[in-house]
C-alpha cells in the first residue's frame, strides 16, 4: 500500500493547455465567418443566376411616371360602425376605395350598395379586442377583400385600399 502512495504522489500534474486552444478557435470562428458573409453578400455563393439579366429585363419593364394603364379605383362610401355591446360606445371609422380593371370599373359602382352592405356586416362582427393585434389591420383587409371579390365577382377587384380606419 506504501507503494500506491508513492507511485500516485510521484505522478507530475499535467497542466492544461491554457488559453492559448480558446483564443485560437474564437479567432478562426470569426475568420470563417466573415468570410462565409462577404462570400454570400458578393454573391460568390447563394447567388440566383443570370441576375443581372433579369434586372435589365426588369427595369425595361417598369411602366414610366405616368398612370398605370388599366387601373381605376372606386371610393366606398364611408362607414361608421358601433363595436362590441350597446352600452360600450366604441364606434369604428372606416373608408376605402376599390382598385379594379378599367374596363369593370362602371360594373363595380354598380355594386357598391352590396358592397357596403357586406364590409358593415363583416365589420359589426369584429371584436375590439381583435383589433388589438398588430396584424389585425392586414387580417381585416384580407377578409374584406375576399368578400368584395365574392360580392363584386371574380376578377374584378384586384385590391382593397383602406383610406380611414379610426377607433374611437
Amino acid at each position: 500500500m506504501a507503494e500506491a502512495k508513492t507511485t500516485a504522489e510521484e505522478a507530475p500534474v499535467k497542466k492544461k493547455g491554457g488559453k492559448l486552444g480558446l483564443i485560437l478557435g474564437v479567432v478562426l470562428a470569426l475568420v470563417l465567418g466573415g468570410g462565409g458573409f462577404y462570400a454570400v453578400h458578393s454573391g460568390l455563393i447563394l447567388a440566383p443566376a443570370h441576375e443581372g439579366e433579369e434586372a435589365a429585363a426588369e427595369e425595361e419593364d417598369l411602366p414610366s411616371a405616368g398612370p398605370l394603364p388599366g387601373v381605376a379605383f372606386v371610393p366606398v362610401d364611408p362607414l361608421v360602425v358601433n363595436l362590441g355591446s350597446a352600452g360600450s360606445g366604441k364606434h369604428l371609422r372606416f373608408r376605402a376605395q376599390l382598385e379594379v380593371k378599367a374596363e369593370h370599373a362602371a360594373d363595380v359602382t354598380l355594386m357598391l350598395p352590396r358592397v357596403t352592405d357586406v364590409l358593415n356586416g363583416y365589420l359589426r362582427a369584429v371584436k375590439i379586442e381583435d383589433l388589438a393585434d398588430p396584424l389585425a389591420l392586414q387580417r381585416l383587409r384580407a377578409q374584406m377583400l375576399r368578400r368584395v371579390q365574392v360580392v363584386t365577382g371574380e376578377g374584378r377587384v384586384r385590391d382593397l385600399l383602406i383610406m380611414e380606419f379610426v377607433l374611437s
